[in-house]
């Protein structure tokens, strides 16, 4: 499973804020599952598949603001 210095940075977007990429591959560990983020100044907002799902990120707030190294209100929203 080893992948190419080119492959990696061929997929990665460098648009996008560290907070995002932060709590994305979290998400992605804790519960293979994919998210939506948006970053704003003051606040996070996380938009997630059903209503279960995002019930349980929301349980994992404290965790995810360390995760993502923020101190910013996170808003969770079922898509």
């Amino acid at each position: 499973m080893s992948n190419s210095l080119s492959d990696i940075l061929s997929n990665r977007n460098f648009d996008e804020p560290e907070e995002a990429l932060a709590i994305k591959s979290y998400v992605l560990e804790t519960f293979q599952k994919t998210v939506a983020v948006t970053v704003r100044d003051k606040e996070i907002i996380v938009t997630a598949q059903g209503a279960s799902f995002t019930s349980a990120l929301r349980m994992q707030t404290r965790q995810i603001q360390r995760a993502a190294s923020t101190e910013k209100r996170l808003v969770f929203r079922i898509a």
